[in-house]
């Protein structure tokens, strides 16, 4: 099952990608409550659920695009693999964030927790202003 989101914000490209392209940076992250980054693998704690590990596949901050794949999840999953990518246009940028996960009854999960996330970057970048 894949799950694309695209969304537009009226904001820099650059200032999209701080957000969500730095692999330690967690406060768009609903439930994340702390993050360990190692240069490979972010770990993502969440009180009362666990944590959730991540390894960071490709990082482009010059494209500004960044894959990655879960391996350590409290829910069972075969198989998750994400890409983030943030493109400038004539109204700021467009997010562009893809998930293919099996199995499939996680992707309801999935799309609620990235539905959560664009409100906590909307609210990040009206902090800004």
């Amino acid at each position: 099952m894949t799950i694309l989101i695209t969304e537009q914000f009226e904001c820099d490209a650059d200032q999209l990608w701080a957000i969500v392209g730095t692999p330690d940076r967690v406060d768009w992250v609903p439930g994340v409550k702390d993050c360990v980054y190692d240069g490979e693998v972010r770990t993502l704690f969440l009180p009362g659920a666990g944590k959730i590990k991540e390894r960071i596949l490709d990082r482009n901050a010059e494209s500004r695009t960044m894959s990655y794949s879960c391996f350590d999840s409290p829910v069972p999953l075969e198989s998750h693999l994400a890409s983030i990518e943030v493109r400038p246009n004539a109204k700021g940028c467009e997010l562009v964030w893809e998930t293919t996960v099996i199995p499939e009854a996680n992707e309801p999960f999935i799309k609620q927790s990235k539905m959560g996330a664009l409100v906590q970057i909307a609210s990040i970048l009206d902090n800004l202003s």
